[in-house]
């Protein structure tokens, strides 16, 4: 097989899934491919959640169990357990969004704290992640990017977040879990990038246990990348990125022309990809000082980036590079990977079934709108499925 096939091993692609699970993720793949079936399925989903009807047990046997691995913790270690045994590793993602008080601030942050907990001594997961508006309100970090000055009260708040930021980066270097910190949109960024930074100068002071995320279809990440990688050795402390497509484009695009300023993404599809390729090899290029993971489901990127490692003689387990996709999602990429030693962990969210329904919905509309990544979910199913009948 050449190198540019290996991602099309289905036996190995799913072989975690039963006939009935692979049966179920066609039927799942194939409603979503149709973007009006989408639009009213999240319709009456959330008039079924709003009028309390019961609709866990039918969105539990079908798309949560699909793309998610469990109400709770333990709830997810079979699907950790059952991943690692092929040599894919777990990220569990606390996923679920959208309540902005205090209250929730602080149970996001102890589930995080709980999370790296559970997480020591696990190989099978080697990293945590949270997301920023998480663990404080959206407006407060879109203030702060944009240097308004906060009332005593916002600064309060503010002190609280930073407070959050600090326990959990503290934790993860005690406990040497590796942590990701995920993107926001550009107005929030800043702030983000400020903290992380600080958590990184901090923490990451023998090798990096703090990842901030690149959204690389803004175009100004590279020029980001590469002064933070001269503060970085100016300052003595190493780095830690995880590159990604980006996954606010209409919404970035939309407010960029409301409010009348420049968008920030790149201008086309092929220069994202340019984008995101281009900070691959910047920190392959760099390994010494920032450690990479890819966050991908694109295939091109995934071979050039193992082109880059066998060219200068990255080792395949090194720690330094690793991949990530989510579960439910390119398990053709990342199993092939694992199998073939490469460092692959899975993001696997998980919460109570009511309340990661908004990531679920996400999932459902960004496969909608990636063009070909569907398609490509659908023909693989086909070829697994008449695989097993042969």
């Amino acid at each position: 097989m050449s190198t540019k096939q290996l991602f099309d091993n289905t036996e190995i692609a799913f072989s975690l899934k039963s006939n009935s699970e692979l049966n179920r993720a066609f039927l799942l793949f194939k409603m979503i491919s149709y973007e009006p079936l989408v639009k009213v399925g999240k319709t009456l989903t959330n008039f079924a959640i709003k009028a309390n009807l019961p609709v866990d047990s039918v969105i539990r046997a079908t798309v949560f169990d699909h793309f998610c691995g469990g109400v709770n913790e333990k709830d997810c270690l079979p699907v950790i357990d059952a991943m690692y045994e092929k040599g894919v590793s777990s990220v569990l993602d606390f996923s679920v969004e959208g309540k902005e008080v205090e209250s929730f601030f602080d149970s996001a942050m102890q589930k995080t704290l709980e999370i790296i907990e559970f997480s020591q001594n696990k190989e099978a997961m080697p990293i945590a992640v949270f997301k920023p508006t998480g663990f404080g309100k959206p407006y407060l970090y879109e203030k702060k990017s944009e240097g308004q000055l906060f009332t005593a009260d916002e600064q309060e708040q503010w002190n609280r977040i930073e407070e959050r930021y600090d326990r959990v980066c503290k934790l993860a270097k005690e406990k040497d879990v590796e942590l990701l910190i995920d993107a926001e949109e550009s107005w929030m960024q800043q702030a983000v990038d400020d903290l992380v930074t600080n958590m990184m100068q901090k923490y990451n002071t023998e090798k990096p246990i703090v990842y901030n995320t690149l959204q690389m279809y803004r175009h100004d990440r590279m020029a980001f990348v590469k002064a933070q990688l001269e503060h970085a050795k100016a300052n003595g402390y190493y780095l830690g990125y995880k590159i990604v497509r980006g996954a606010y484009m209409e919404k970035e695009n939309e407010r960029a022309i409301k409010k009348g300023y420049p968008t920030p993404i790149c201008e086309s599809k092929a220069a994202t990809d340019e984008n995101f390729n281009a900070a691959a090899k910047f920190i392959l290029d760099h390994l010494d000082t920032i450690s990479l993971f890819a966050g991908t489901h694109n295939e091109a990127s995934s071979y050039l980036i193992l082109d880059l490692m066998k060219e200068k003689g990255i080792a395949k387990n090194d720690n330094r590079v690793w991949f990530g996709q989510l579960y439910g999602m390119s398990d053709h990429i990342s199993f092939n990977l694992a199998h073939l030693g490469y460092n692959v962990a899975k993001y696997v969210p998980f919460g109570p079934v009511k309340d990661v329904l908004p990531y679920l919905i996400r999932r459902a509309e960004e496969n909608t709108s990636v063009a070909g990544q569907t398609g490509r979910e659908l023909m693989l199913l086909t070829k697994e499925k008449a695989r097993r009948k042969s």
